[in-house]
């Protein structure tokens, strides 16, 4: 994928996300966890890192990316309504975005700096952007689990009932003490 549509593709990926999650909705583990996983398989696969600088452009940013995700996770506002966990992004939330947006073109040009085909070779951009999404959602299923309503996996489409999962449901009944160990 040209870096510039896959810059332009992301970008709108964010805007959107932004402009849903400020709004507030359910806490959704597909979105979630999955999608993150599958952006960040993507972005290994197109990866080509060809120089030592290159590598090393790309695992900071990938740990600037987590960083900030759990960041952003620890900023989501989790509440119940109806029955359903929803998520809300703060403002916080937002201005952590933009300061790890930041901080990545900072990190790119100080790079370029030292070798300026680096930042070229070794982009990565969708594994840095699944990485932080992913860490962002563990955080949030984290909380989101302790919170009174259903986490659900899917939503449901065309009136049809969201969809649990038996991993996200074990994980809610051992986050609120409610599971049948059999250990107690």
């Amino acid at each position: 994928m040209n870096g510039t549509v896959e810059i332009v593709l992301i970008a709108a990926a964010i805007v959107y996300v932004l402009a849903r999650r400020l709004m507030g909705e359910p806490a959704v583990g597909k979105r979630l966890l999955l999608l993150p996983v599958v952006l960040g398989v993507i972005g290994l696969s197109q990866m080509s890192a060809h120089s030592v600088d290159a590598v090393v452009f790309l695992v900071v940013s990938a740990v600037l990316s987590v960083v900030f995700g759990v960041l952003r996770g620890l900023t989501i506002r989790t509440y119940e309504q109806n029955g359903i966990v929803m998520l809300r992004y703060t403002a916080m939330t937002v201005v952590l975005w933009v300061a790890s947006i930041v901080a990545r073109i900072a990190l790119g040009f100080v790079t370029n700096l030292v070798d300026p085909g680096a930042v070229q070779t070794g982009n990565g951009l969708m594994l840095v952007v699944g990485a932080g999404l992913l860490a962002e959602g563990l955080v949030v299923m984290s909380k989101a689990v302790r919170v009174g309503g259903q986490v659900v996996w899917s939503k449901g489409r065309g009136g049809a009932p969201h969809r649990t999962s038996a991993f996200v449901d074990s994980w809610q009944e051992k986050a609120r003490g409610t599971g049948h160990d059999s250990s107690r």
